[in-house]
């Protein structure tokens, strides 16, 4: 059997996100994963800059992200940039300070080429059926939302209203107060009416969330369920009921009580309350009993891609 390593580099506006991986024609095994908080977006993203000191912690990420690869010899590199790159207005000086300074080539992706992937990565999870459902995935930066089944897209949008920047731009107090809730909801209103006239148009019966804060979440419930999380497996479900509970929760503790959750990792501690915010603006929008989370999102689009071509991705 024919093998080969590609190594998938996501570089999100919260999160960096390492792959190495081992292809052959019956699918991958991971050989190596890693995820840094870079925090690509703090500081700047609202202003459409990446900060200097953001910038730094980039390149020392990206740094290390290519001994590893290198010491796997891998030559299959797959590097994708999000919303904090494509919209900074030194996102192409980046990009090129990169390539210079670790021999990485990023691709920057744009927003609707990102939620293909994601939708990609959801689909090789296993998380579709028959049956149409809202996808969605929650950056740092952008969000994006998909509506389709196993067999194809209906509609899908990239939102530039990731958590960092709502964030920033609602969570002053902590814990936060009703009326930036009330604030960020209003906002969420006016700013997602593509979507929300998707919804009515193709009447979505099921929601899928793609990694990152989902990931979180049905670790805060496996945790208060006292169960463990099954190795390879990449779908979770998450009760309506237990998510609402899990919400009231984040709404009403400080960061050092929200750090104290078994499940809560450090990483997702401060966006996790406006990220929360928007999953129960999006439940109110369709008909569901749980959500279904992917462990699967952008990365594993990437390798599903390498897997179905023998092209460059």
């Amino acid at each position: 059997m024919n093998t080969r390593k590609a190594a998938v580099i996501d570089m999100g506006t919260n999160t960096f996100h390492l792959l190495l991986v081992e292809l052959n024609e019956l699918g991958f095994k991971t050989i190596y994963k890693e995820k840094i908080p870079v925090k690509l977006g703090k500081g700047g993203i609202n202003q459409n800059q990446l900060a200097e000191d953001a910038q730094k912690r980039a390149f020392h990420t990206l740094t290390h992200f290519k001994n590893l690869i290198d010491g796997e010899n891998i030559d299959q590199v797959f590097a994708f940039a999000t919303s904090a790159v494509r919209n900074a207005e030194n996102g192409p000086d980046f990009v090129e300070k990169v390539l210079e300074l670790t021999g990485i080539k990023i691709q920057v992706i744009s927003g609707v080429e990102e939620a293909q992937m994601i939708y990609e990565g959801i689909k090789l999870s296993g998380s579709l059926n028959g049956q149409v459902e809202l996808m969605m995935d929650i950056g740092g930066g952008s969000v994006e939302f998909i509506i389709g089944c196993s067999k194809e897209v209906l509609w899908k949008q990239s939102f530039e209203i990731g958590g960092q920047r709502l964030l920033e731009l609602f969570h002053y107090h902590d814990p936060i107060l009703p009326e930036e809730i009330s604030k960020l909801e209003s906002y969420l209103q006016k700013n997602l009416s593509p979507l929300l006239e998707a919804i009515d148009k193709f009447k979505p019966t099921g929601l899928v969330g793609a990694s990152g804060t989902f990931d979180t979440l049905t670790d805060i419930y496996f945790e208060s369920m006292l169960q463990c999380k099954l190795t390879g497996q990449h779908v979770f479900e998450l009760p309506l009921e237990e998510f609402q509970k899990i919400h009231h929760m984040l709404l009403t503790k400080n960061k050092e009580e929200r750090l104290a959750i078994p499940g809560m990792i450090p990483m997702r501690v401060d966006m996790i309350v406006v990220a929360s915010s928007l999953i129960e603006f999006i439940l109110r929008q369709i008909p569901v009993r749980s959500i279904t989370c992917s462990h699967y999102a952008l990365k594993e689009g990437a390798i599903s891609r390498v897997l179905n071509s023998t092209t460059p991705v």
